[in-house]
């Protein structure tokens, strides 16, 4: 069971002053974030590319390869690039770097994105939305199983026998798709063999569980080793050492966030009862004290088989301090945790 640390750099206004941190500072600030989570045996980071004033990395692979070189054992990955906007040619060569910088750390994380920025800042239309991604997904796992290529497709320049450098040093470099629980998808990365990321961010992540079951029945039918397959789960969350001051901390920046994006997309109205809702056992917020985290980090992989969790943090601007001390607890207290009790019940299943 892997635990990890999703981010996406953000630099909305503190909600207490209105002061918004400078893409500078806040880059800076995650790259600690990534040292720290290193240090206390985090398993994984991971940064998402946005084209936006409010988030600060449009370049995960460069946010990351800072921190490459000032880590030892956490691997490095994108959450997601957003591949259907992007050069797959330039999307592997980045991540080539940061494996060689890293000495084989990296994974790429690609999706459609739930952002479209990056659309038009790149000449593509939204017309082309899935078209686009395929296409270049298809590119990118071409490029992945061979140094020389040859591909011809519908939205980008031919290739004709050309080299794609550096290698890294992994190989297969690692591939994850990002879904938010399409079916459709779910299938098509399982065909593909390739581990799944869900981005579990409302209702009840044990309805996702049919969507692995039909991912890992589509792998098989393909032929692929479903023993050998990865889930994931991106989830929000936030930790502090009582329960109540994790979610008293935590929902403030959370509403903010909720409903800046909300209301460009119409959600409902995001309160105080939204939020403890979501933060109940079966919710899919994972908000409280390093037990009560754990428990539903627990919950979720015995109920849904994910393999790999990921709580996102923080949804909105929050103090450095407070974010590192999530982190720390995460990794400390909440990551061991999980890992004795997972082990107990596999050591009981497989017996």
């Amino acid at each position: 069971m892997e635990i990890g640390i999703t981010s996406f750099v953000e630099t909305k206004p503190d909600i207490h002053t209105g002061k918004v941190i400078s893409h500078a500072q806040r880059l800076r600030e995650v790259v600690e974030e990534i040292i720290l989570a290193d240090e206390i045996g985090l398993d994984v980071f991971g940064i998402g590319e946005h084209h936006r004033k409010d988030y600060a990395a449009s370049s995960p692979a460069v946010v990351l390869a800072a921190a490459a070189p000032l880590t030892k054992r956490i691997r490095l990955t994108s959450a997601v690039s957003v591949l259907s906007s992007a050069d797959p040619v330039r999307v592997f060569q980045d991540f080539a770097t940061l494996d060689g910088l890293s000495n084989g750390r990296a994974e790429i994380m690609v999706g459609r994105g739930s952002f479209t920025e990056s659309f038009p800042l790149f000449g593509y239309s939204l017309n082309d939305y899935d078209e686009l991604f395929e296409e270049h997904l298809e590119l990118l796992l071409k490029i992945r199983e061979s140094e020389k290529v040859t591909w011809t497709g519908g939205h980008r320049p031919a290739i004709n026998n050309l080299g794609v450098y550096p290698r890294p040093v992994q190989n297969p470099l690692p591939i994850w798709i990002g879904s938010g629980g399409n079916t459709d998808s779910a299938i098509r990365v399982g065909l593909l063999g390739l581990p799944l990321m869900l981005a579990i961010i409302g209702g009840r992540p044990v309805q996702f569980a049919p969507l692995v079951q039909i991912y890992k029945k589509a792998a098989a039918q393909a032929g692929h080793d479903v023993s050998q397959l990865k889930v994931g789960s991106h989830s929000i969350g936030f930790i502090a050492d009582e329960t109540e001051r994790a979610a008293d901390l935590f929902f403030p920046s959370t509403q903010v966030g909720m409903n800046r994006i909300g209301k460009e997309r119409g959600w409902a109205h995001y309160d105080r009862s939204s939020f403890d809702a979501a933060r109940s056992f079966e919710g899919a917020l994972y908000v409280g004290d390093p037990e009560t985290v754990a428990q539903k980090i627990i919950h979720l992989r015995k109920n849904v088989g994910i393999t790999r969790f990921m709580m996102y943090v923080p949804l909105s601007t929050m103090p450095h301090d407070q974010v590192m001390r999530a982190i720390e607890l995460l990794g400390t207290e909440v990551a061991p945790r999980v890992r004795e009790e997972i082990a107990k019940w596999e050591a009981e299943t497989k017996g």
